[in-house]
């Protein structure tokens, strides 16, 4: 398929049915490792679209109750983590990264010839000397990446709707890799799915999160709202222009037909301030792009991840770190804007 002049391997739903992945995958056990950030939206997916789905979780746990409040039922369903990867024919690693780094000793040894190994990141097998993650050579080593939240993923499902996911392959020991990671991409719910490597996935990823998905976008939204805030204008006004705005009205434009389209549907004051303004924007943050990737591209990103997230306090410095953001004044003033909308009231 051609993407702006530039020719991709795209694989869609018209292309690969439903009726065909559940062909391919008939005689699969899938086992989902992992009920938290990309699990339960896939194994749900999965579920309702009529494959052999399993979870495997540790117990007691907040995920094992959310698997039992999901409909798997322990012994049947809902297995240790262990046990689920003993049955499974495909196990899909969903852990959090630093998670799998720890359960990695336990669940190889259940890798046996044949098999596949899913992952939704390419982040385990890319920075392999630095994880520890090696899968044996006689399995599959596969991945589909949903391009935004399990719980986006399942949301859009329920809709009718997909997600779309890139998809990689990186060792084919079967002859099967193609077809089974595009029949589970199929399987969790994707709109399209688009090739890649597990390199290319994470490097792209991890610049992603840091950057307009989420670091760069609050980075420049705080800007913008302190400015505002130092001229005088009001919490309301100030977070309005900034974030609600932006979020309610203009980003469903974009998503809707593309950045082109939302200029010719906004005034001309506006369409002028933003062509004459975005190049300097682009020209500003450029450097700080070349340096995130950069980082990302030498492992050290995610070296800081794999130290930082291991630790045994993560979870309450994370807490604190989020509680910094909750309690800023421009957060404060979203929550009571949220509260003010007419399907709110």
């Amino acid at each position: 398929m051609n993407f702006g002049g530039v020719e991709e391997n795209v694989v869609t739903r018209g292309e690969f049915p439903l009726s065909k992945a559940k062909e391919v995958l008939k005689d699969e056990t899938i086992a989902i490792i992992g009920y938290g950030v990309q699990g339960p939206g896939q194994a749900l997916n999965l579920r309702d679209n009529g494959f052999n789905v399993i979870v495997g979780q540790r117990q007691p746990s907040a995920s094992w109750d959310k698997a039992v409040a999901d409909g798997f039922v322990p012994g049947e369903t809902l297995f240790s983590i262990e046990e689920a990867a003993q049955r499974a024919t495909t196990i899909q690693y969903l852990l959090s990264d630093a998670a799998q780094i720890d359960v990695w000793p336990r669940l190889k040894q259940h890798l046996t010839p044949g098999k596949a190994l899913y992952f939704s990141h390419g982040f385990a097998v890319t920075y392999a000397e630095r994880t520890g993650i090696i899968p044996p050579a006689d399995v599959d080593v596969i991945l589909v990446a949903p391009k935004g939240s399990g719980t986006s993923l399942r949301r859009l499902f329920v809709a009718g709707r997909g997600l779309n996911s890139s998809f990689a392959i990186h060792q084919d020991a079967t002859g099967k890799a193609r077809d089974r990671v595009i029949a589970l991409g199929i399987g969790i719910g994707s709109g399209y799915l688009f090739e890649t490597s597990f390199k290319k996935e994470v490097y792209s990823d991890l610049t992603g999160e840091r950057g307009t998905l989420m670091g760069a976008i609050q980075g420049l939204f705080a800007a913008q709202y302190d400015l505002l805030r130092s001229k005088g204008h009001s919490p309301s006004e100030a977070f309005n222009e900034t974030v609600e705005e932006a979020t309610e009205s203009l980003y469903p434009l974009i998503a809707e037909n593309g950045m082109d389209w939302m200029y010719a549907n906004c005034s001309t004051t506006a369409q002028r301030g933003a062509l004459d303004w975005w190049k300097k924007f682009r020209d500003a943050v450029k450097p700080v792009f070349a340096d995130l990737y950069e980082e990302v591209a030498q492992g050290r990103e995610a070296q800081r991840s794999i130290d930082s997230n291991g630790k045994s306090d993560y979870r309450v410095k994370l807490e604190a770190e989020l509680l910094e953001l909750q309690e800023s004044e421009m957060w404060q003033a979203g929550k009571v804007v949220r509260s003010l909308r007419p399907q709110n009231a």
